[in-house]
């Protein structure tokens, strides 16, 4: 296949089987790290410039400014550049220092807040710091990914309808949640297409968007400190928490079992997986996005000094993981 951009190479195709993750059910982990930008908010990204374009607030030479713990940030940086906005993206010091150092050898201006908000987290002091440089200068576009219905659509069109194209029926599929476009598109998608899917949203111990006490967090990607305005709880799916000591464990024990490295998204997931997996029917086909890989967590998730500085409940901390980066 021969493209034009970065920004539309998404495979959106792949799938990988693991084998006895679970003892009475086939477990399949969609790769959306395979592209370009890492993760699966390349689509996310691609579908926010374009529903501007579209709506006549974008043009040649507009300047872009969006908050992100790292992976979106990173998607908008790879499909500005091919596009010619200028892109400045507002994170905080959970974001990977990789992911930092992509943005910024893409041409990204990037900012990085370090006041912790109100609930424990930085989304609020991100925000607040948009709002600042739009109130200083209007010609700044905002895509606000916490609000634009274009990223559940993307998800609803593309990684929903990717799964059960790829997969067929399958009985569960397990969702990370961070600003929920994912999860929003996926529950429209089931809904419509296959409504005896059931669909588990994960999230972090810490965040608030289930309307749990907000606490500090440390890994990126899932979470928040201010419920984003695309969640709504339409009783369409189910919900669960995964401390983060759990995510740890869990990223360690796929990289020792099956030689790959998924990122802390993905681990929280499949540890939700596990949670669940006494009330998973024998012979279940379960799927479970994974939106990215986890070459970016090697100095963080993979790290024992790190882990041993930020948690002291990591099971089995010693024995769980190959990677020591100290």
């Amino acid at each position: 296949m021969i493209f034009e951009r970065a920004s539309d190479v998404v495979m959106d195709d792949v799938f990988l089987r693991l084998p006895g993750f679970l003892a009475t059910s086939e477990v399949f982990l969609k790769l959306e790290g395979l592209n370009p930008a890492g993760s699966v908010k390349l689509k996310t990204a691609v579908a926010l410039i374009e529903s501007l374009e579209r709506a006549g607030s974008l043009h040649p030479g507009s300047r872009i400014i969006e908050s992100s713990s790292g992976n979106l940030g990173v998607a908008l940086s790879v499909a500005c550049t091919a596009k010619g906005y200028a892109l400045t993206v507002v994170t905080d010091p959970n974001a990977a220092r990789h992911s930092i150092r992509v943005m910024e050898s893409l041409g990204t201006d990037v900012v990085v807040v370090t006041t912790r908000d109100a609930q424990g987290g930085f989304l609020h002091t991100r925000i607040n710091y948009i709002h600042q440089r739009l109130a200083q200068d209007p010609d700044l576009v905002w895509l606000n990914q916490y609000a634009n219905p274009a990223g559940v659509r993307a998800h609803r069109d593309r990684t929903a309808a990717a799964i059960h194209e790829g997969l067929g029926t399958v009985d569960a599929l397990f969702v990370g949640v961070g600003t929920t476009g994912t999860l929003m598109g996926c529950v429209e998608y089931f809904a419509e297409h296959s409504p005896t899917t059931r669909v588990v949203a994960v999230d972090s111990v810490g965040s608030v968007t289930f309307g749990m006490p907000a606490a500090p967090r440390f890994i990126p990607g899932l979470g928040a400190s201010r419920r984003p305005e695309l969640f709504a709880d339409t009783g369409r799916f189910e919900k669960t928490l995964i401390a983060e000591a759990d995510t740890v464990a869990m990223c360690r024990r796929v990289a020792e079992r099956y030689g790959l490295l998924v990122g802390g998204s993905t681990g929280t997931v499949l540890a939700a997986v596990q949670q669940f997996a006494p009330t998973l029917p024998e012979g279940s086909r379960v799927a479970v996005i994974s939106p990215d890989l986890g070459d970016k967590y090697v100095d963080t998730v993979y790290s024992d000094t790190w882990v041993a500085e930020r948690y002291t409940d990591v099971p089995e901390l010693a024995g769980l993981g190959p990677i020591a980066t100290t």
